[in-house]
């Protein structure tokens, strides 16, 4: 049962992956908790959503053009799904240049609790990515 579950969420996963980067927006997953920052002030917005529910933020800082992005959007798809207490975002460091002005490498994966920058890295790794969710959330 487990492993079908996995197999599921791996295949809707893998849809977002090549069916979102391409124009940076993800639809709605499982718990909602997955949303597309398409600019600078729609970020902005996120993370003070986030910041006022007293809500950890998990954000993916990637592009279309990335294939380690593409590698790791999958995984993170599927920690959105398993982790519903925080709000995971994707942002397109094209499209939210200011805001992403420090980020040097995608993907980079930053984490915030109460609006304050906590943790962050970058590249791939998807278990590195799940063991730093788990510690945030």
């Amino acid at each position: 049962m487990a492993a079908e579950k996995d197999k599921v969420l791996t295949g809707v996963a893998e849809t977002l992956a090549s069916q979102s980067l391409g124009d940076s927006s993800l639809p709605v997953n499982f718990h909602g908790n997955l949303v597309s920052a398409n600019s600078d002030e729609e970020l902005l917005s996120l993370l003070q959503r986030a910041k006022i529910s007293k809500q950890p933020a998990v954000v993916n800082y990637g592009a279309p053009w990335c294939h380690v992005c593409q590698h790791m959007l999958p995984t993170f798809c599927n920690l959105s799904n398993e982790y519903a207490s925080a709000l995971f975002i994707y942002a397109d460091v094209d499209k939210c240049y200011e805001t992403t002005r420090d980020v040097r490498y995608t993907p980079t994966f930053r984490f915030y609790r109460d609006g304050e920058k906590v943790d962050d890295f970058y590249g791939a790794g998807p278990q590195r990515l799940r063991d730093r969710i788990w510690l945030h959330t």
